[in-house]
């Protein structure tokens, strides 16, 4: 049994991969389009959603589709939970992130953590950012 994380996307998918497979050290395995499949008739609009994507990033699988603009729900309840080896490295992921993005909690320390933060990237997926504290 595997468990996959599914991010739904608003038309930007393949953008959105391409951004963390360049910016997060992901691996994308696969980038199917709409165009690819069998018997595919050519959107008259010039669109070509991806009907699945799949990468890797920080050990986790990541899947992805486009959905009609029109039937997204914003993500809500769910952040991908993003551990890193350092603060510096939370600090350049979570600039990268911002880009385009909200933040919802900005950058702070905690009792257990030297970096914490939650936003919004410009693709609409949630984060949480951190750079846990050595447990005692």
């Amino acid at each position: 049994m595997k468990l996959f994380f599914h991010l739904n996307f608003a038309g930007n998918c393949a953008q959105a991969f391409r951004y963390y497979e360049q910016n997060l050290g992901g691996k994308i395995l696969a980038l199917m389009k709409q165009s690819e499949a069998p018997g595919a008739i050519r959107n008259s609009e010039g669109a070509d959603p991806v009907l699945h994507a799949r990468m890797v990033l920080a050990e986790t699988v990541l899947v992805g589709n486009d959905v009609p603009p029109d039937r997204l729900q914003p993500m809500r309840s769910a952040y991908l939970y993003l551990s890193v080896d350092s603060a510096e490295e939370a600090e350049r992921i979570c600039s990268l992130l911002l880009r385009g993005g909200e933040a919802y909690m900005s950058v702070r320390g905690t009792f257990y953590a030297s970096h914490l933060s939650q936003l919004r990237d410009q693709f609409g997926i949630l984060w949480t950012l951190i750079h846990e504290r050595p447990m005692a």
